[in-house]
């Protein structure tokens, strides 16, 4: 039996469909996360999960019960929200125990449900504490402290770490992967950050448009996107697209005389002029000789420290090749990019579907 099943959900808000269909079935302690833009309809599958939206059609099962028209408080989930949305006139002790609090739990049990989650949140030295006197990180702790002492069948974040500073991102999403591998508990987590996706998820669910685009392990999504835009969404700096066309055995580049092998493991062979769309991750070139090569001039060179991001121009067809950071290069250089030939993803031009 899942622990959360969402079968073939739907809502329109008047003529607008906002979600078109979503199903996912998530086994006990699985860690997904809805990725996507804003507008993709994420936040709106997260809280009719919540019991906060009501669904068109469809249904929500949590651990083999209907949860369709059940209040929130009896779904047995709990909530982290980005605000946080602690009580200000109140301690972090408070704060964390507020939920058992107005179940009428008993003040010895809610005392230690409190410390426990304080404990494992490496905050017990703050539980005497008001908001205001906390940090943006440690605010964030009361805030899954809470979440945590409801002990829930399922957890949903509503992009809990988009209002904190990048190291504290950082932090945080090792805090979460550590709870998470701890608690072994199932969790639904709303972000349209790709790393937090990638570096949490046991899957991740790319959402455009009221879609599913793909759902896969953060692996499979990255190293096969089913889609252009799977392609382009996930990974930084994003893959390179190539607008390419079929000639016998090759895919003549647009704009250029160059020319690329067609990927192996293609079920059906690209008929002659027949338009693609030829993907090559940025990590994927290399400065060496190699099997295959893009000839190219460097426009622009940026230094982020572990890796030189070159942005240059094949052809007519700008390029980005991710190099070693030790990699000398001037504007206006030319340079041969080496690649292998399985670093090629090809899409269909007019679909954007994988091709291989």
């Amino acid at each position: 039996m899942s622990a959360l099943e969402i079968k073939n959900i739907r809502k329109t808000y008047g003529d607008v469909e906002t979600l078109k269909g979503i199903d996912i079935a998530l086994e006990s302690g699985e860690f997904l996360v809805l990725l996507g833009s804003s507008g993709c309809g994420k936040s709106t599958l997260l809280n009719i999960i919540a019991g906060l939206a009501e669904a068109t059609s469809g249904d929500v099962r949590i651990g083999g019960r209907s949860v369709l028209g059940v209040h929130p408080k009896d779904r047995d989930i709990a909530m982290v929200f980005q605000s946080y949305a602690l009580y200000p006139n109140l301690t972090v002790h408070r704060n964390i125990g507020f939920g058992l609090e107005m179940r009428k739990v008993p003040a010895e049990e809610r005392d230690r449900a409190v410390r426990d989650a304080a404990k494992l949140l490496q905050i017990e030295s703050l539980l005497e504490r008001k908001p205001s006197q906390l940090s943006g990180g440690q605010r964030q702790r009361v805030a899954i402290g809470r979440a945590l002492v409801r002990k829930p069948e399922v957890f949903l974040f509503d992009e809990p770490l988009s209002n904190l500073d990048a190291k504290l991102r950082m932090e945080m999403r090792t805090e979460l992967k550590r709870l998470h591998q701890m608690l072994k508990t199932t969790v639904v987590y709303v972000t349209h950050d790709q790393i937090e996706a990638m570096t949490l998820a046991s899957r991740i669910a790319v959402m455009r448009d009221g879609r599913i685009e793909q759902l896969g392990s953060p692996s499979e999504i990255y190293d096969r996107p089913a889609t252009l835009y799977v392609a382009t969404f996930v990974g930084a700096p994003p893959m390179n697209l190539l607008r390419v066309t079929a000639r016998g055995s090759e895919l003549q580049v647009d704009g250029s005389d160059m020319v690329l092998p067609i990927p192996r493991g293609l079920e059906t062979k690209p008929g002659d002029g027949m338009k693609l769309i030829a993907g090559i991750r940025p990590e994927a070139f290399g400065p060496d000789s190699s099997e295959h090569t893009i000839e190219a001039t460097c426009e622009v060179a940026e230094l982020t420290g572990p890796e030189l991001v070159v942005t240059a121009l094949a052809g007519t067809q700008r390029i980005m090749a991710c190099l070693p950071p030790r990699t000398l290069l001037e504007n206006g250089q030319r340079l041969a990019l080496s690649f292998a030939a399985e670093a090629i993803h090809l899409f269909d031009a007019e679909s954007g579907l994988r091709l291989n």
